[in-house]
C-alpha cells in the first residue's frame, strides 16, 4: 500500500493518523559534558496509547531531505533488544520490523547516532493496525533529531581561537567530589572509594592532554586505570614550550568528606596569550578506566581579557582501555583501544550508571576555576567591570588554616632550598612536629609542607627577574696538573616584564684540581665527568662521577688515584600509591568431590610493578565440606553349609553371611545373605508299614546314641555337657532362615590329651516357604 493509500484509507475509516508515538530518550540534559549526538546511543520507543493497539511496524532512520531509496540515505544503526518483538527486515537490513504479527502496545530498540557532520536525522515509523497502514511525515510517528550545538555543550570539538589577552594571570582550581553512597548507591564500593591525584597543565593549543574522540595515550591510561600520574606528568613536562603550569592536587580518600572536615583539594597555575588553556584529569576509583577532568577549557576572552570565573559540573568518562563495567571490574584491556567517550546511562545493565529509561547521568563533581590575581600590562578591549577591578585590588588570600583544635603542632621550620638549582621547576619543604592529638577519633593533617620552586633567578612570581638557562657544562681545567680555573656559562631566556636589565650572572669560575701531586711517582688523571643521575627517583639515593688515567706513574709504581667518586643526593619525597587489587575471583572447586577438601581463589596486582612494592596477599585458601563420602556394605565369609532338612527324598540346605559394615550415604547395598541349594537324601519308602518302621529305625537310633553317650561316659568320666539349649529364632520371615542351638561343656578334663570335650552347635532351616 502506499503512502496516499494509507491516508486515504484513514480518512475513509475515520480514524486518527496518531494511534502510536515514537519517543527517543536521553535527546536534552543538563549536563555541561554530554557528548554531541554523533557519540549518543538512543532507546526509541514505539507505544500506542489504550485502547490502541498494533500488530506490525516497521521503523526507518534517513538523513534530512533523503527518501531512502539508496542505502547512503540511511543514517545510524539500530541494535536489537528484545528479538522475540523485534527484527531486521530481511529484504532491507536497515530498517526494522516486528518479529511476529500478534496485538502489541509497545516496542523498544536502541539506536545510534552517525558520525558528526551527517546533519539532521528524521526516524520515521509505519505500524499496521488490522489492515490498516498508518504513516506520516509530520506528527508523533515522525521525529526529527539533529545535532546539538558543541560550544553550548562544553565539549572539545569547539575551535580553539588564537588568544589576544596581554600580561598573565593567575588561577586557583578547587576541585568538589560529589560522588559517595548516597548520591550513587547502585554497588558503590564502601572500603576503596576514592578520586586520584590531579593532574593537568595549563598549556598551548598545540599541546592536548586529552579529549572527546581522541585516543588516551600511556600518560591517560596509567591515571585511568591505576590513578599514577607519574607518566602524565613526564609526558607534560616533555612539551616543556607548550606548557606553562604542570597542576597537581593531592588523591582524596575516601572520594567524599564533608567541607568542614576535609577541605577540597585546590592547586594554582597561570596562563599567558601562548599558554592560555587549561586540562586536568582524575581517576574515579576504583573503576575500569574512568575518569573526570576538563580538556582545553580556555581562559581568554574574545574581548582580549581573563576569564574571571569557571564553574562546570562533571559527569564520568571513559578513557577507552579497559572494557569492565563495574567499579571492581577485573583487568579486561580494550583491544583494539577505543576512543575517548562520556560514559551514559544506557552503556550495560551492571554499569553502575544504568538507567534503563536513558536518562541523565548523576553528576559526580564540580570544579570551580577563579582568577586570584593578574600581572603585567592589561589590554582589554572591555573596561574591567567592577568584580575584575576588587579581584586583582583584593591581596591573595593566605592559605586557610585547617588544622583541627584537637591538634597541637609546633611552629613550622623555614622552607628548605629548592630541590632544582635550575629553571626546571622543583619543590622546597618545611616541617613541623604533632605534639599533641587530643581526640583520637579526629585525624591530624601532615606534617611536611610541600611548595613548588625554581632555581634562582628563575622565579616565574616576580617580574623584575630573568628567565635563565640551565648552566651549560663545565670548561676542561686550565691545567693538567696541580689547582686550577674552570667556568661555565649560561643565556637569558626571557628578559623582565618590566623593561629593567638583567642583573643575573651568565658566567660562573671556580676552582679545580687535576692531579694534585705533580711528581714522577703520581698519574695524569682526566677531570671528574658530570655526576651521573641520582640512583633514586624520589627520597634518598646515591650518584656516581668518573674519571681516566691519562698518564700512569713515570717511576713505574701503581697509579692511587681514585677514578669513581660516590655521594648521597637527595630527591623530593616519595609518595607511596596504595595498592590497586582487583576483586577477589570466585572460589575454586573443592578439592575433593566428596568428605573434606580445600578451596582457593585469587586477585590480581593492579597497580603497576614499578609504582612500589604491595604485601597485600593475591591468593587464599580454606577449608571445604562436601557430602560424605559413600561407604559400601561388607559382609563376612559364607558359613558352612547346614545339614538336609529332611530325612528322605528331596530337600535343601542353606548357609548364611553376616553384614560388617551396613552400607551409609550412597554405598553400594548389600547382597543376599543367606544362600539355598537342593539336597537328596535316600529315597523315602511307601507302603503300610512306613510309619512303624520308621518309629522303630528312630528308637534303633536313639538307643544306639544313648549307648555311645554311656561309653564315652565310661572312657572319659570327666567330660560331662549340658542338655541342649532351644533352638533361636529364624533368622528370616520367609524365603528360607535358619536357626541355631549350643550344647555347652559343663566339665572339661584338665588332661592335655584330651580333645574331644568341646562346645557343640546344631543348625537346621526354617521359614522355607517362598516371601
Amino acid at each position: 500500500m502506499t503512502e496516499g493509500d494509507a491516508r486515504e484509507g484513514e480518512i475513509r475509516n475515520g480514524r486518527r493518523s496518531e494511534p502510536a508515538s515514537l519517543v527517543p530518550f536521553g535527546l536534552a540534559s543538563s549536563q555541561a559534558l554530554n557528548p554531541p549526538v554523533a557519540l549518543c546511543k538512543f532507546q526509541v520507543t514505539l507505544s500506542a496509547a489504550t485502547p490502541a493497539y498494533f500488530r506490525g511496524f516497521t521503523l526507518i532512520a534517513l538523513k534530512e531531505g533523503k527518501e531512502g531509496d539508496k542505502e547512503e540515505d540511511h543514517a545510524g544503526t539500530f541494535q536489537i533488544i528484545d528479538e522475540e518483538e523485534t527484527q531486521f527486515m530481511s529484504n532491507c537490513p536497515v530498517a526494522v520490523t516486528e518479529s511476529t504479527p500478534r496485538r502489541r502496545t509497545r516496542i523498544q530498540v536502541f539506536w545510534t547516532a552517525p558520525p558528526t557532520g551527517t546533519g539532521c536525522v528524521i526516524l520515521k515509523a509505519s505500524i499496521v493496525q488490522k489492515r490498516i497502514i498508518y504513516f506520516q511525515d509530520e506528527g508523533s510517528l515522525t521525529k526529527k533529531i539533529c545535532e546539538q550545538d558543541s560550544a553550548s555543550e562544553g565539549v572539545t570539538d569547539k575551535p580553539i581561537l588564537d588568544c589576544c589577552a596581554c600580561g598573565t594571570a593567575k588561577y586557583r582550581l578547587t576541585f568538589y567530589g560529589n560522588w559517595s553512597e548516597k548520591t550513587h548507591p547502585k554497588d558503590f564500593p564502601r572500603r576503596t572509594n576514592h578520586w586520584s591525584a590531579i593532574i593537568g597543565s595549563s598549556h598551548s593549543k598545540n599541546y592536548i592532554l586529552w579529549e572527546y574522540g581522541g585516543y588516551a595515550s600511556e600518560g591517560v591510561k596509567q591515571v585511568a586505570e591505576l590513578g599514577s600520574p607519574v607518566k602524565m606528568e613526564e609526558e607534560i613536562r616533555q612539551q616543556s614550550d607548550e606548557v606553562l603550569t604542570v597542576i597537581k592536587a593531592k588523591a582524596q580518600w575516601p572520594a567524599w568528606q564533608p567541607l568542614n572536615v576535609r577541605a577540597a583539594p585546590s592547586a594554582e597555575f597561570s596562563v599567558d596569550r601562548h599558554r592560555h588553556l587549561m586540562s586536568f584529569l582524575t581517576m574515579l576509583g576504583p573503576s575500569p578506566d574512568w575518569n573526570v577532568g576538563l580538556s582545553a577549557e580556555d581562559l581568554c576572552t574574545k574581548d582580549c581579557g581573563w576569564v574571571q570565573k569557571v564553574v562546570q559540573d562533571l559527569i564520568p568518562w571513559d578513557a577507552g582501555t579497559d572494557s569492565g563495567v563495574t567499579y571492581e571490574s577485573p583487568n579486561k584491556p580494550t583491544v583494539p583501544q577505543e576512543k575517548i567517550r562520556p560514559l551514559t546511562s544506557l552503556d550495560h545493565p551492571q554499569s553502575p550508571f544504568y538507567d534503563p529509561e536513558g536518562g541523565s547521568i548523576k553528576l559526580v563533581a564540580r570544579v570551580v576555576i577563579e582568577r586570584i590575581a593578574r600581572k603585567g600590562e592589561q589590554c582589554n578591549i572591555v573596561p574591567d567591570n567592577i568584580d575584575d577591578i576588587v579581584a586583582d585590588l583584593a591581596p591573595e588570600e593566605k592559605e586557610e588554616d585547617d588544622t583541627p583544635e584537637t591538634c597541637i603542632y609546633s611552629n613550622w621550620s623555614p622552607w628548605s632550598a629548592c630541590s632544582s638549582s635550575t629553571c626546571e621547576k622543583g619543590k622546597r619543604m618545611r616541617q613541623r612536629m604533632l605534639k599533641a592529638q587530643l581526640d583520637l577519633s579526629v585525624p591530624c593533617p601532615d606534617t611536611q609542607d610541600f611548595q613548588p620552586c625554581m632555581g634562582p633567578g628563575c622565579s616565574d612570581e616576580d617580574g623584575s627577574t630573568c628567565m635563565m638557562s640551565d648552566w651549560i657544562t663545565w670548561s676542561p681545567c686550565s691545567v693538567s696538573c696541580g689547582m686550577g680555573t674552570r667556568s661555565r656559562e649560561r643565556y637569558v631566556k626571557q628578559f623582565p616584564e618590566d623593561g629593567s636589565m638583567c642583573k643575573v650572572p651568565t658566567e660562573e669560575t671556580e676552582k679545580c684540581v687535576v692531579n694534585e701531586e705533580c711528581s714522577p711517582s703520581s698519574c695524569l688523571v682526566t677531570e671528574w665527568g658530570e655526576w651521573d643521575e641520582c640512583s633514586a627517583s624520589c627520597g634518598t639515593g646515591m650518584k656516581r662521577r668518573h674519571r681516566m688515567i691519562k698518564m700512569t706513574p713515570a717511576d713505574g709504581s701503581m697509579c692511587k688515584a681514585e677514578t669513581t667518586e660516590a655521594e648521597k643526593c637527595m630527591m623530593p619525597e616519595c609518595h607511596t600509591i596504595p595498592c590497586l587489587l582487583s576483586p577477589w575471583s570466585e572460589w575454586s572447586d573443592c578439592s575433593v568431590t566428596c568428605g573434606k577438601g580445600m578451596r582457593t581463589r585469587q586477585r590480581m596486582l593492579k597497580s603497576a610493578a614499578e609504582l612500589g612494592d604491595c604485601n597485600e596477599e593475591l591468593e587464599q585458601a580454606e577449608k571445604c565440606m562436601l557430602p560424605e563420602c559413600p561407604i559400601d556394605c561388607e559382609l563376612t565369609e559364607w558359613s558352612q553349609w547346614s545339614e538336609c532338612n529332611t530325612s528322605c527324598g528331596k530337600g535343601h540346605m542353606i548357609r548364611t553371611r553376616m553384614i560388617k559394615i551396613e552400607p551409609q550415604f550412597g554405598g553400594t547395598a548389600c547382597p543376599e545373605t543367606v544362600q539355598r541349594t537342593k539336597c537328596r537324601v535316600r529315597k523315602c519308602l511307601r507302603g503300610p508299614g512306613m510309619e512303624k518302621r520308621r518309629w522303630k529305625e528312630a528308637r534303633e537310633k536313639r538307643r544306639s546314641e544313648q549307648a555311645k553317650k554311656n561309653i564315652d561316659s565310661e572312657q572319659y568320666p570327666v567330660c560331662r555337657l549340658k542338655p541342649w539349649t532351644a533352638w533361636t529364632e529364624c533368622s528370616t520371615l520367609c524365603g528360607g532362615g535358619i536357626q541355631e542351638r549350643y550344647m555347652m561343656v559343663k566339665k572339661r578334663s584338665k588332661s592335655t590329651q584330651f580333645t574331644s570335650c568341646k562346645d557343640k552347635k546344631e543348625l537346621r532351616a526354617c521359614n522355607v516357604h517362598p516371601c
